[in-house]
């Protein structure tokens, strides 16, 4: 399981959306593994005002990934050097953040997660 959360400027990004959300998950299906109808993405667009980073462009973006616990460096390394490989913006104004949680902690489909059969590895 892995949801996305981006953040950056609504006059930037609004109409980019579908784009990035597309490239993020094709890297997301690549570097981890998550089936292609995996798809929970969500974007806390912002007006200028709203997020100040003076040492970043207009473009600044952050993606951060939630995810179960259970990956390996080397799997979260994969996907960080995936979406900076293919990502069409500077690297200097995206940043990736990647948040893990035990599966005890999430609640889908009425269960706790560590208690549903995934139809993919979270182990990698």
């Amino acid at each position: 399981m892995a949801q996305v959360k981006l953040y950056g400027r609504r006059d930037v990004w609004a109409e980019r959306r579908r784009e990035v959300s597309d490239l993020v998950h094709s890297c997301l299906v690549e570097a981890w593994g998550l089936p292609e109808d995996k798809r929970f993405h969500r974007f806390l667009l912002l007006d200028a005002d709203d997020l100040i980073c003076p040492q970043r462009g207009d473009g600044y973006l952050i993606i951060e990934v939630l995810c179960f616990t259970g990956r390996s460096d080397e799997a979260k390394r994969a996907l960080i050097r995936t979406l900076y490989d293919r990502l069409p913006y500077p690297a200097e104004d995206v940043e990736i953040t990647i948040v893990e949680m035990p599966k005890v902690n999430w609640g889908i489909r009425g269960v706790p997660a560590d208690e549903l059969a995934l139809t993919y590895k979270v182990d990698v």
